[in-house]
């Protein structure tokens, strides 16, 4: 007589390695067939525990022969190509937070769609965003370190990248989680309009908008500003976003001088043919946004724009956290768990 299901299944797992248990469940699968089909009884939850186990046990050997990633190579690739003399302030580092950045912000809380986990910005529609323009240069950079890793996801790389970007830029550590799993095709590519505008037209208007936008993806007034803070890096490009010009005086150093600029500067606008941008009086060298100067026209913005711009080390610390929490919105499967949500 046969013993149940969930006992035969157990007793072969415990005298079975993992592959052969996988072919002896499919050998009881089998005989279980003849035997029905001759006229004996089977144990229905026999029948079923075989079946399980034929599952479990191909998942297993499917894990186990997913190539493993080393994480401190990866690390090492992606040091390799930051300095690069001919493109911009002579580092890539600042496109590639602007990457994991874009493909992190499509976050929605309320409808659980968008975020990092995906790497939809592979396809169109998205790439096409005008948000994102430009950035195929970063993705361009990071094939070949993604070519060298099987097994490494482009979601992970480009959240990683940007990690490792800030780091060696001077900017705090971040700790990261991996398990991002990259989409598909296009179909999983959010709407557009869901990344923050330069401009509303209205002060008024701009300051609701970044409150629409980064309320939507769960965060508060204190960490709007915080991730602003990654203002301190790079330059904007009339062929991009229509914009010109950098933040800061060291675009490729990580520091808290963007709020300090904020508040220590008088800004006024520029007189181009461009968009409406602000300039320093002092020079002119440097540039500020409408959405940049939000954040001191706000009373509940400028306190925490007065607080970074005193405090680096709180400035650092906060964005480390805010930054995290950006990158793992809507993530299901990174390791230690769930992303934020």
């Amino acid at each position: 007589m046969l013993r149940s299901g969930s006992n035969v299944v157990r007793a072969a797992a415990r005298t079975l390695k993992p592959q052969r248990t996988s072919q002896w469940a499919q050998r009881f699968l089998s005989m279980s067939a003849r035997r029905q089909a001759a006229g004996f009884r089977v144990s229905a939850g026999a029948v079923a525990g075989a079946s399980v186990l034929t599952l479990g046990f191909s998942a297993v050997t499917a894990y186990a022969l997913e190539p493993k990633v080393d994480w401190n190579k990866v690390k090492s690739d992606v040091k390799a190509i930051l300095d690069e003399d001919d493109f911009d302030d002579g580092s890539i580092g600042p496109i590639l937070i602007r990457l994991a950045w874009h493909a992190s912000g499509t976050y929605d809380k309320n409808t659980k769609t968008g975020g990092s986990d995906g790497a939809t910005m592979r396809f169109t529609p998205e790439a096409g965003h005008g948000a994102n323009a430009g950035l195929a240069e970063a993705r361009k950079r990071l094939e070949p370190v993604q070519a060298k890793h099987p097994g490494l996801s482009y979601s992970d790389l480009w959240i990683l990248s940007s990690y490792v970007a800030i780091e060696e830029m001077g900017g705090p550590k971040i700790p990261f989680r991996a398990g991002r799993k990259d989409k598909p095709s296009g179909e999983w590519c959010t709407p557009d309009g869901r990344l923050p505008a330069a401009d509303m037209g209205t002060k008024p208007g701009t300051i609701a908008h970044l409150r629409d936008i980064f309320y939507r993806q769960g965060f508060n007034d204190q960490e709007i500003v915080a991730l602003s803070g990654a203002h301190a890096l790079g330059r904007c490009h009339t062929t991009r976003s229509g914009y010109t010009g950098p933040w800061t005086r060291a675009p490729t150093t990580f520091s808290n001088e963007y709020f300090r600029l904020l508040v220590e500067t008088k800004w006024v606008k520029k007189e181009w043919k461009g968009p409406v941008q602000y300039e320093n009086v002092d020079g002119g060298d440097l540039m500020m946004l409408p959405s940049d100067l939000a954040l001191i026209e706000d009373p509940e913005f400028k306190k925490w724009v007065e607080v970074y711009a005193k405090d680096e080390k709180r400035f650092f610390a906060d964005f480390a956290k805010v930054y995290q929490k950006l990158t793992e919105n809507g993530c299901n499967n990174l390791e230690g768990g769930k992303g934020w949500f």
